[in-house]
């Protein structure tokens, strides 16, 4: 959580710098949603949102890798064809990044029909916004994925706002599982609770692996940034904000850590000295980097076509 915070800030210095082209979503105030998913669901495919830096690394993408993608790197985790919002790593079935609102989510029904096909249980997690509710797709997805008792898990983050429109504004409701509370079975949770999202996921990632089909988890989350570093975050107010924060994921963490596990001052540190260093490390590599050469432009752009003698 500590080194996903750290990368964050550092990918909003370079983007205002001018390092990072392209659009910049932070996922700062909600790493303990994103760590603890990856962590949790630690078998099965993975689809996500285009705010999706700390959950590459949690899932286990080198850091320098997923830095150097979002400074359009040859080196990047998508070669620097992808940039922050297109993230992609099959070795660690984490196929995320979709830069179309909801667009991930029909992907998911359908790796999730293909591992059904194919026997196998680890199951499928995609991961949305609340705002990606209000989308069709996501209508025709939970449909689909009811009827055929899918392995999925549809895994809300509700932050309470789709891009800068506050949900309630458009939903007649701020909790979304109720959209899908006669397609399956629905939970919610504290986002903002690393432990709690850990438990909640791992439970539903039973339930889908036993056969119960499709779950429905949301977790309330708040993040701290505009929808992108393009958003000035004008649409909430100090007191709101004060109160986000208020329940911070990491602070939380420490607090605990300090009061019940007996991990000391010092101990936590080092893991902040740890995570700086991680960091540093991550953007003098992509830095350094070199750029794609301009033959990339025309490569993996159409499939190897294979002859088949016809008999």
């Amino acid at each position: 959580m500590v080194l996903g915070r750290t990368f964050e800030l550092a990918a909003k210095e370079h983007y205002m710098g001018g390092d990072i082209a392209g659009f910049l979503h932070l996922d700062i105030g909600q790493e303990g949603f994103s760590v603890a998913a990856m962590k949790a669901f630690d078998k099965g495919d993975v689809f996500t949102t285009y705010r999706e830096h700390v959950m590459a690394i949690a899932r286990g993408m080198d850091p320098k890798d997923v830095m150097a993608e979002l400074f359009g790197k040859a080196a990047g985790i998508s070669r620097g064809r992808g940039g922050s919002m297109h993230l992609f790593d099959p070795s660690h079935f984490f196929y995320g990044g979709d830069a179309i609102v909801g667009g991930q989510i029909p992907n998911a029904v359908g790796c999730a029909y293909a591992r059904k096909y194919q026997g196998r249980e680890d199951g499928v997690m995609v991961v949305f916004g609340d705002g990606a509710t209000n989308g069709g797709a996501f209508f025709e997805s939970i449909n689909n994925a009811s009827t055929q008792k899918l392995p999925l898990l549809f895994l809300c983050e509700n932050n309470g706002y789709a891009i800068g429109t506050k949900i309630t504004r458009v939903a007649p409701f701020e909790k979304q599982a109720k959209k899908a509370e006669p397609y399956m079975i629905t939970r919610e949770v504290d986002g903002m609770d690393a432990l709690a999202v850990y438990e909640s996921v791992r439970e539903a990632q039973s339930l889908i692996q036993d056969g119960h089909g499709p779950v429905f988890l949301e977790a309330m989350t708040c993040r701290y940034e505009g929808h992108s570093v393009a958003d000035a975050n004008t649409y909430r107010s100090k007191e709101e904000m004060q109160i986000c924060k208020g329940k911070d994921s990491i602070d939380r963490m420490e607090q605990l850590l300090l009061s019940q596990y007996g991990i000391t001052p010092d101990a936590i540190k080092t893991i902040q000295k740890r995570a700086q260093n991680c960091v540093d490390e991550a953007v003098a590599f992509a830095a350094s980097a070199a750029e794609p050469e301009l033959a990339e432009l025309y490569e993996d752009i159409f499939a190897e076509r294979k002859n088949h003698a016809v008999s």
